[in-house]
């Protein structure tokens, strides 16, 4: 892998960190298996695209996408608490919706950026955007990371990790579920529109599609995270999870430089496929293998 190739699979899987932060709040922290994200990614894009080129300030534009995406998980969470709505269809419903009002922002399938300011032009110059553009997005990687583990050791976050691993508990400790539900969903979900916000700036443009498959590609990078980085520690679950987000990203470029496979650009769908498959069968396969060596020191340390 060349360089050049590098660096843009790492500015990629650095955005898609926010992204995996968010699911990993509605997933594995809420319990809520939230599709929203297909939807609220390329809202956030939307509203930073339109708004920049509008002549808005990039960092407040991305602002109001992390805004936008929180009300859109705010609405999917409203559905589950306050309508009684399943889950996953109230998540559905959203994201169904908002490819609606995807285009209604736009008011066409794209807008381009080409030639406007992004979060990224007081930075680079006109060869270095290459390194320079990763670099900045980790700081905001790291800034997101560490504001989230300190929301998540105060006592609303943990308020909120108490909902999603035992809601009886919590409401019997005197914690509104409904309303950290509202919280959770609404934080998760704007995570993943600045994710789309600091995508457009690093494409060139927003597209009504771009959002398709966001929820694998998290999920994969959740799963790729735990199975890697295993812990109990908030720290370091956090850190898998962008760990996780960078590796995915640097298989996919991997498996699409390999010549000697055959893979081209219109398999990414399958390639992402393949790697989601095999991040959801590797915690079975490491357990699997776990036991044999246990077994294996037992009867060991049992031998005179």
């Amino acid at each position: 892998m060349s360089m050049l190739s590098f660096m843009g699979a790492l500015e990629i899987g650095l955005i898609f960190a926010l992204v995996a932060l968010g699911v990993w709040i509605s997933f594995r922290v809420l319990d809520f298996p939230d599709l929203t994200a297909d939807g609220s990614f390329p809202l956030g894009g939307a509203v930073a695209a339109v708004l920049i080129v509008s002549g808005c300030n990039p960092w407040l534009a991305c602002v109001a996408a992390m805004l936008a995406g929180a009300a859109a998980g705010f609405v999917t969470g409203w559905l589950n608490v306050r309508l009684g709505i399943l889950q996953l269809l109230a998540s559905i419903l959203t994201m169904i919706a908002l490819y609606s009002i995807n285009l209604r922002i736009m008011g066409a399938p794209n807008v381009p950026l080409l030639g406007e300011p992004t979060v990224f032009s007081h930075f680079v110059g006109e060869t270095d955007a290459y390194w320079v553009q990763p670099l900045v997005l980790a700081g905001i990687v790291l800034v997101v990371k560490l504001l989230l583990d300190w929301f998540f050791a105060s006592q609303m976050g943990l308020a909120l990790r108490a909902t999603g691993a035992n809601p009886r508990m919590a409401r019997a400790q005197g914690v509104s579920t409904g309303r950290v539900v509202l919280g959770g969903m609404a934080l998760s979900n704007g995570l993943i529109a600045l994710g789309g916000a600091l995508y457009v700036q690093t494409q060139g443009g927003a597209d009504v599609s771009m959002g398709l498959g966001t929820i694998v590609i998290g999920l994969a990078a959740v799963i790729i995270g735990e199975t890697l980085i295993p812990s109990r520690t908030l720290f370091i679950i956090t850190l898998a999870t962008i760990v996780g987000a960078v590796l995915y990203r640097l298989f996919i470029a991997l498996a699409l430089e390999a010549d000697f496979i055959g893979l081209k650009a219109q398999d990414l769908n399958l390639i992402t496929a393949l790697l989601v498959a095999l991040a959801l069968v590797l915690p079975r396969l490491k357990a699997k293998w776990r036991k044999p060596v246990k077994a294996a020191k037992s009867a060991g340390g049992g031998q005179p």
